[in-house]
C-alpha cells in the first residue's frame, strides 16, 4: 500500500481534498469520500462503461482510474451534469426516447456520449458505435439508447 497523501479535485465544479492512497481507485473515492454514487461499480475492469465520468472533459472509467491521475483535475459525474433544474442536452434525448430502464448504465452511457462529443461534436454514427461498444446495458435496451444517442448528436449534445 502507497503512502497516503492529499489529492486535490475540482469535482462538478466544487474545490475538494482527499487524504488517500494515490493508487485507489476514482469511482471509490467518488462514491465513499464524496458521497457521489451516480458512477456506478459493475465489472471493476474498465470494460463495461457503468463508472465513466468526465476527467478534463474526456471520458474515462473510474474505476481502473486511480485517483492520483485526477490530482488538480476537473471531474464531472452525472450529478454535476445538469445545470440547476435544466437538464443536459444528451440527459434530455435519453429522458425523450425513454432510454433508462433500470438506470444502472445511464450514467455511464450519458457521460461517454458527452465525452465524446466534447472530442467530436460531428461524430459519424461508425463512430459513435465504435466509442459506445464497451457500454454495456444490463436491460439490453440497446434500440432505445440508440436512438437516444443519435437524437443527442443531432441536438450537438452541448
Amino acid at each position: 500500500m502507497a503512502a497516503e497523501r492529499t489529492v486535490s479535485l475540482s469535482v462538478n465544479g466544487q474545490p475538494r481534498t482527499v487524504t488517500t492512497d494515490p493508487g485507489r481507485p476514482l469511482l471509490e473515492v467518488l462514491r465513499e469520500d464524496l458521497g457521489l454514487t451516480g458512477a456506478k461499480y459493475a465489472c471493476g475492469e474498465g470494460r463495461c462503461g457503468a463508472c465513466t465520468v468526465l476527467l478534463g472533459g474526456k471520458a474515462v472509467r473510474s474505476c481502473i482510474t486511480p485517483v492520483a491521475d485526477a490530482d488538480g483535475q476537473a471531474i464531472v459525474t452525472i450529478e454535476g451534469l445538469a445545470s440547476g433544474d435544466k437538464l443536459h442536452p444528451v440527459q434530455e434525448a435519453f429522458l425523450a426516447e425513454g432510454a433508462i430502464q433500470c438506470g444502472y448504465c445511464a450514467p455511464g452511457m450519458i457521460l461517454g456520449v458527452v465525452g465524446l462529443l466534447n472530442e467530436k461534436p460531428n461524430p459519424t454514427d461508425a463512430e459513435v458505435l465504435a466509442r459506445m461498444e464497451g457500454h454495456i446495458c444490463r436491460c439490453c435496451g440497446y434500440p432505445k439508447l440508440l436512438k437516444a444517442i443519435r437524437r443527442a448528436v443531432q441536438a450537438g449534445g452541448r
